[in-house]
């Protein structure tokens, strides 16, 4: 399997699901602000 980048990934799969259901845009995007946040401030949690 291909080592894919995570955010493009996150953003696709964040993308197909608000077209679906788009009451779950704000859900959707603090989450990833969350992750986003944790991931910059925290750098080895990635590995």
């Amino acid at each position: 399997m291909p080592d894919l980048p995570l955010t493009p990934l996150i953003a696709l799969i964040a993308g197909v699901v608000i077209l679906i259901a788009p009451r779950l845009l704000n859900y959707i995007v603090a989450i990833y602000l969350i992750i986003i946040g944790l991931l910059g401030l925290f750098p080895q949690l990635m590995g």
